[in-house]
């Protein structure tokens, strides 16, 4: 028997059910003169959501492929809220691209207020990146535990600051956790959301060692699941998942509003000054799947991290 069969409960099922209709908290604080990165910022939640922060006042600095939409959302966000905005390019399916951005953001001579981890990929085939690992596990997960791992030092000496996951209910569908030993999926049936939810477990157990990490500081991490909002996920897609993205996924899509709402709460009120570690429905605090509080696990899944990531323990 599965080591967390016992632990699941009925009850959080049918309580997430119920969260997925809620709407989230609303934070009216303005946010000027503070930095909020976000990654993946030139479409969907990330778009929205920068918009939302420069509408608050922030300054705003995204991290894409795409140098052309980079530019193009930094024109908008000046044009329209009159803030600063910036970019840094880098591709996520590539470790030293992942490196070296968050090299730069560890130098900068600014403090950074919010971090929001969105980037991300959803694929229907597997597929391998560059270095040799599983494209939505390295895009996914990877970047931003390496992310996370190098700006370390500067979220300590700050001594503040917010890190968001974007993250996902379909964690869920990791229901009996990680296999590490196969990452590849060679042992197993490879489906694109069994993959996806995997990666976002990943997050969730890789938070329980950045928590502890920030232990008596002023530095939070927590995750979200944005809910179920019409995005162009998995436009890299074939014609069949296009069709039932289209036909079914998003006919019962909620605003994505909605996300960048739970987004700009979870990074700005002072409810949430001193709560971290935690998973949220947009801003319903919910119990994750019990392999994602694992401490076990998470203690393997960082060693092997900072060995796929090329890192040292520090």
């Amino acid at each position: 028997m599965n080591k967390y069969f016992k632990q699941y409960k009925w009850s959080n099922i049918f309580r997430m059910l119920k969260n997925q209709k809620k709407d989230p908290e609303i934070c009216e604080d303005d946010f000027k003169n503070h930095l909020v990165v976000i990654t993946g910022a030139t479409s969907g939640i990330g778009y929205e959501t920068a918009k939302k922060y420069a509408s608050m006042g922030a300054s705003i600095l995204s991290i894409n492929r795409n140098e052309e939409k980079s530019v193009k959302l930094c024109e908008t966000l000046k044009e329209a809220y009159g803030v600063d905005c910036s970019y840094m390019l880098a591709d996520f399916s590539k470790l030293e691209d992942i490196k070296q951005v968050s090299m730069k953001l560890a130098m900068l001579d600014r403090d950074i207020d919010v971090l929001i981890h969105n980037a991300g990929t959803y694929l229907t085939k597997k597929s391998f990146t560059e270095d040799h690992i599983e494209t939505i596990f390295q895009t996914n997960y990877l970047s931003t535990f390496i992310m996370n791992y190098i700006l370390i030092e500067k979220f300590k000496n700050q001594n503040k600051g917010r890190i968001l996951f974007v993250n996902s209910e379909a964690h869920r569908f990791a229901v009996w956790g990680l296999k590490l030993n196969d990452l590849d999926w060679n042992k197993r049936k490879y489906k694109g959301i069994k993959s996806y939810g995997h990666a976002k477990m990943a997050q969730l157990l890789s938070m329980i060692k950045f928590n502890e990490c920030y232990y008596e500081t002023n530095v939070t991490i927590n995750a979200m699941h944005p809910g179920n909002i019409k995005t162009n996920s998995g436009n890299s897609n074939g014609k069949f998942y296009k069709f039932f993205k289209k036909k079914i996924i998003d006919k019962s899509a909620r605003p994505i509003h909605i996300a960048s709402e739970a987004l700009y709460y979870l990074g700005v009120s002072n409810d949430l000054k001193n709560t971290s570690g935690k998973f949220f429905n947009l801003t319903t605090l919910e119990d994750p799947a019990p392999p994602a509080l694992d401490k076990e696990e998470a203690e393997k899944l960082w060693a092997l991290s900072l060995k796929l990531g090329e890192l040292h323990e520090k």
